[in-house]
């Protein structure tokens, strides 16, 4: 299709414009609603905007702030737990250092308790044995002669 046998004007290439007075009224109304919308409508509407923008920014910088103090209290919680990790161990390795040092004492008194019960016990059984020696000793002559005596089937004198 030929674009010059839709329009005679477009033929031409020149598009003719036509100045009246609609063209004056359509300009003049068209200032008097942009005078009397501008303080009705568009400035209210750009104060929200602004507003909008402000609280926006408000809020993103309050964010950074809380995001930054988050930051520091994660540090210091950090730094504080390591610090009683760090007071735990020690305090854990006093502990065991004195529980060694306590079970030491009391196997050292065992030791002794039981040395001396031993040595007791010795005593009594060599004072026991001794006993039983002079008693036996005391006793010699009389069993010799009762055990001649089973022997020989009569009694001997001492």
């Amino acid at each position: 299709m030929n674009p010059n046998a839709i329009h005679p004007l477009f033929a031409s290439g020149a598009i003719a414009v036509d100045f009246d007075l609609t063209f004056i009224a359509q300009i003049a109304l068209f200032s008097t609603f942009i005078v009397v919308l501008k303080p009705l409508l568009l400035d209210p509407l750009l104060r929200v905007f602004e507003e909008r923008e402000r609280r926006t920014d408000g809020a993103k910088r309050e964010a950074r702030e809380m995001d930054e103090r988050a930051g520091e209290l994660l540090t210091r919680y950090e730094a504080e737990i390591e610090k009683v990790r760090r007071e735990a161990g020690v305090e854990r390795e006093r502990l065991r250092a004195e529980t060694a040092k306590i079970e030491a004492q009391i196997m050292a008194e065992a030791r002794n308790e039981t040395a001396r019960i031993l040595e007791d016990g010795k005593a009594k059984i060599a004072a026991e044995v001794a006993r039983m020696r002079a008693e036996l000793a005391a006793a010699q002559p009389a069993l010799a002669a009762e055990i001649a005596a089973s022997m020989l089937g009569r009694e001997v004198r001492q």
